[in-house]
């Protein structure tokens, strides 16, 4: 009865200040006992739906029920907070699909860390794991890493590579393993992007699409005995990520993701090329 009251309110049948019917009324209506009448009362009282609850009058629409009926949206919060949750509870679907779109890979591979344990040990058992990761391509001259001064630095573009391909490499071991080990459905592909992201985007079952930008700041390295370089680069880790949850996060989260699939859906089928996780060519 509680979400039949609810869904009039969110409809608009019911509006801030409007009074309820009666409770003998709504006995009548939902053919309820008078005391299932109050309990729901009571509980839209407590979301702030209603007010003046009594035995007595009628209750009143309070006048900030649209904002009580808001979804709740999460706040942004950084990669390395937010994204291992997320892939977590989206291993405990029966078949798990991420998509990412990332520079390295690095938060992605850390972020499967908990939900390959809880699988080892038992705790979730998906029967099919798909996972598309969409990475810059070896072949491009990089937006970032890059120096500060004029002109490339192999040793950047090297550095770069070689996590690239060893957290890729990681990752698409440990989800193979799971084949060997649990007998579960895995597939894992990898393709090049002809430009540098300047997000990261990580979609997960459909349902979820967790989006940062990828913030750039002025940085020193040190290579072998030389002199530091300065260089423009992210520190990918914090970014801050923004959440949408297409069933929770009502039309403006639905198609955000939706359009987001579609987005990543035509980079996977049309411009990216394949990819070999290898440093050398």
């Amino acid at each position: 009865m509680a979400d039949a009251l609810r869904a009039r309110i969110r409809a608009g049948q019911l509006r801030p200040g409007d009074r309820m019917p009666t409770q003998a009324e709504l006995s009548r209506e939902y053919e309820v006992e008078r005391g299932a009448v109050r309990q729901a009362l009571r509980i839209l009282q407590e979301e702030n739906l209603l007010i003046n609850v009594t035995k007595g009058a009628p209750a009143t629409v309070a006048d900030d029920a649209p904002a009580a009926l808001a979804p709740h949206v999460a706040p942004p919060q950084p990669t390395m907070v937010a994204l291992a949750s997320r892939i977590t509870e989206a291993f405990r679907s029966d078949h798990v699909e991420i998509d990412a779109l990332c520079l390295t890979a690095v938060s992605l591979t850390l972020a499967f860390g908990e939900p390959l344990r809880l699988i080892h040990e038992g705790l979730i058992g998906p029967t099919r794991v798909t996972v598309r990761v969409l990475l810059p391509s070896r072949d491009i001259d990089l937006a970032f890493p890059t120096p500060v001064a004029d002109g490339s630095d192999a040793r950047l573009h090297q550095r770069w590579l070689s996590q690239r391909n060893a957290q890729g490499q990681v990752l698409q071991h440990n989800l193979r393993n799971l084949r060997r080990t649990h007998g579960i459905d895995v597939s894992i592909t990898f393709r090049a992007l002809p430009f540098t992201p300047p997000v990261k985007l990580y979609l997960l079952n459909g349902s979820e699409a967790l989006f940062a930008y990828y913030m750039i700041t002025k940085q020193e390295e040190q290579f072998d005995d030389r002199e530091p370089l300065e260089m423009y680069d992210t520190v990918g880790t914090r970014s801050m990520l923004f959440p949408f949850d297409r069933d929770a996060g009502g039309q403006r989260d639905s198609t955000f993701v939706e359009q987001s699939q579609l987005w990543f859906d035509a980079i996977w089928n049309t411009i990216s090329q394949d990819l070999t996780l290898a440093t050398e060519p």
